[in-house]
């Protein structure tokens, strides 16, 4: 009996931090662009930052609009009467959990990003894991003109600017940036691979020595990783 309690007790010493991690769902209030109520928790959205209410921009044509109001009406437009599943990636910003929230399975950040209603928050971005895939999102957003990108945009928040420490990059080149997503990391666990829309996949930061993206499953297993089981 021991013995098989020790080894529970084991098992769960074992657990990635991040499994622990609280979750919240609803149907959000939203504050501003990039912060937002949800099931009574505010949530600031990781890696995205937004204008504030009061802030202004200039359009296309060099006349000033309230793109911060704007920010905040095309996000409650977009998310209004949704129901959000939504993810404490264990950060607070002042009062606010810094979060990840996702609509029918699809990271509202990037929805955001597209309409023009946020920027990407480089640094942030980069320590969570979401660098490539909102920055791919930005491009889309510049192309079409969207929202704060129809004029010269503002300067970023001071916190966004990337900080001058080494970040690991995935090892392949801009022509695999949509299809070598998936994340391989090495935890207590062992080697385990994490596809997109995954329980863990947004957690997992690619910033440990032995992290590797991988291309296809098959690539995967083939160096040694398993598939994450949720």
């Amino acid at each position: 009996m021991l013995r098989i309690c020790s080894l529970f007790v084991c098992l769960l010493i074992a657990l990635p931090v991040w499994s622990a991690q609280p979750e919240f769902t609803g149907v959000p209030r939203i504050i501003d662009g990039d912060t937002l109520v949800v099931a009574g928790q505010r949530i600031r959205l990781g890696g995205i930052d937004a204008p504030e209410l009061r802030e202004t921009c200039v359009d296309g044509a060099g006349r000033d609009w309230p793109c911060g109001i704007w920010a905040k009406k095309t996000a409650d437009a977009i998310l209004s009467g949704q129901t959000l599943h939504c993810v404490d990636l264990g950060f607070r910003s002042y009062d606010r959990t810094v979060g990840r929230c996702y609509l029918k399975g699809k990271d509202i950040s990037i929805s955001l990003i597209e309409a023009g209603v946020a920027r990407p928050c480089l640094r942030h971005a980069r320590e969570q894991g979401q660098e490539h895939r909102y920055m791919q999102a930005k491009q889309r957003a510049v192309s079409a003109r969207a929202g704060v990108y129809a004029g010269p945009t503002n300067p970023v928040a001071g916190f966004c600017e990337v900080r001058n420490t080494p970040v690991r990059r995935p090892a392949f080149a801009a022509s695999q940036l949509q299809t070598c997503i998936i994340k391989g990391n090495v935890s207590t666990n062992g080697r385990i691979y994490h596809l997109p829309g995954q329980r863990y996949y947004e957690q997992v930061t690619m910033r440990g020595g032995e992290a590797r993206w991988f291309c296809t499953e098959a690539q995967a297993q083939k160096a040694g990783w398993r598939r994450a089981y949720r």
